[in-house]
């Protein structure tokens, strides 16, 4: 009896398993289509329509599954569907069953229950084949992994050689001192000086030597170099005397001229000569030429130089990483097994540089840094992309990509932050023009109305 009874226990557990597994077992004869939104424009967009058809044709034909893209829209206007979807609102469009999303939206869409989570899916041996920090950034609240990273991007400071070259020659401040926040922000000083003294009729008409896309990265990298943490879940560490380097580098070379403000992107003050170096996404490789255009629509050939991300004295070499990644929605195995095979085959070496080259973005997996991108170094289709993906594969093996905190509140503190500094450099230069005082005496005036504020 009890050998009968295990038989039988035996017989339903192997329907069971025949019929869980035949739910993710895939039919070339019946194929299931995946529908796909997805952020990527321009030449990237060229790239995964060829992709997309690639794998439907080999792949996709042979197991059974088909890539449909529904939907090609900006980030915004994707997390903004998404949110209708997450909030359940009336008219909202049905969620697609692959789409590009980062992990704050990605977030909202896990709480509602609308995600599938991934881990599982995959092998260790597989997951083990992408930087860890990509993986880890698409880990949300229970731990688990929910957002697969198919292209990354981190910063860069990005050089206009020539003209750095002439302050150079004047001056002797040398490329190499520009590994260093301080080195950019004694540089900075340097250059509007030089400048101003060029036209020795004219006063305070010195010129911009720096900016950065984003003065909130560079507070939240510079604190992981230095040992500390930037952002809490509801406020930032200003008070901390690890931040007092990161203030002295953003406020006192901008107090003095040498940094340029602006709401745009550095690449447009770039293309007119209006500084001579930043710190940007490596995505922006693609606005820098090979010539400038003054404001008296005179224009120049210059070079460019890309140098692996800053670091403060003292610190470790840490950058960020950046980019969103691929979210798979919570449906049937097959639909989510299905979804899965297709990120696997597109985050592949081959297809994965093949979707990143000549754009700026880099692959997610260690073969890809390690063998791949040193042929796309030798055949480089511009000479400011080979440069651009020697700085990579130089920080890919000395760098940590810092994973910023998924937290609520980050987005407002982080724009919170930018206006905050922006404001204080400009109105504290008009103030350092008027006044007259130490340098150092209004920043400290200026850092002590920041925390009080």
């Amino acid at each position: 009896m009890k050998k009968r009874n295990t038989l039988i226990i035996c017989g339903i557990l192997s329907v069971f398993l025949f019929f869980g597994c035949n739910r993710e077992k895939l039919d070339p004869k019946n194929p299931v289509t995946i529908t796909m939104w997805h952020n990527y424009g321009g030449q990237m967009q060229s790239v995964m329509d060829e992709l997309v058809d690639e794998f439907n044709s080999t792949i996709g034909r042979k197991k059974g599954v088909i890539i449909s893209v529904t939907s090609i829209s900006a980030s915004k206007d994707i997390q903004e569907k998404l949110l209708m979807i997450a909030a359940g609102d009336p008219g909202a469009p049905e969620m697609p069953d692959l789409v590009t999303a980062y992990p704050k939206t990605a977030h909202i869409l896990w709480r509602e229950g609308l995600l599938a989570p991934l881990d599982e899916k995959f092998t260790t041996k597989e997951l083990d084949a992408y930087l860890p920090q990509f993986i880890e950034e698409g880990r949300l609240a229970d731990d688990r992994l929910y957002v697969f990273p198919i292209a990354k991007s981190t910063e860069v400071l990005f050089v206009n050689q020539t003209l750095f070259d002439r302050f150079s020659a004047a001056t002797g401040v040398e490329l190499e001192s520009l590994a260093t926040f301080e080195g950019i922000a004694e540089a900075a000083v340097k250059y509007y000086q030089w400048t101003d003294s060029l036209t020795p009729h004219k006063s305070n008409d010195g010129k911009s030597f720096f900016t950065a896309d984003s003065w909130f990265n560079i507070a939240q990298v510079g604190m992981a170099q230095l040992g500390g943490d930037f952002i809490h879940p509801d406020h930032l560490n200003i008070t901390s005397e690890i931040f007092k380097p990161i203030w002295n580098f953003s406020v006192l070379p901008a107090l003095a001229g040498g940094y340029a403000v602006t709401d745009g992107y550095s690449s447009d003050l770039s293309r007119t000569g209006e500084i001579v170096c930043s710190i940007g996404s490596t995505a922006g490789i693609l606005f820098y030429g090979d010539s400038i255009t003054y404001p008296d629509n005179t224009s120049e050939k210059v070079t460019y130089t890309v140098l692996p991300y800053p670091t403060f004295k003292g610190g470790t070499k840490m950058a960020l990483q950046r980019g969103g990644g691929m979210c798979v929605k919570r449906s049937s195995p097959k639909k989510e097994h299905a979804a899965v095979l297709f990120l696997k085959w597109f985050t592949q070496p081959e297809q994965n540089m093949r979707f990143v080259s000549s754009t700026g973005y880099l692959p997610v997996t260690k073969e890809a840094f390690e063998n791949n991108i040193k042929r796309e170094i030798t055949t480089a289709k511009t000479q400011n992309l080979k440069k651009l993906l020697e700085a990579a594969a130089h920080m890919y093996g000395e760098y940590t990509f810092l994973v910023p905190p998924n937290c609520e509140h980050f987005d407002s503190l982080s724009k919170e932050y930018e206006i905050m500094v922006k404001h204080i450099m400009l109105e504290g230069r008009k103030r350092f023009l008027k006044e007259h005082n130490a340098l150092s005496v209004l920043s400290e005036a200026l850092y002590q109305d920041f925390v009080n504020r």
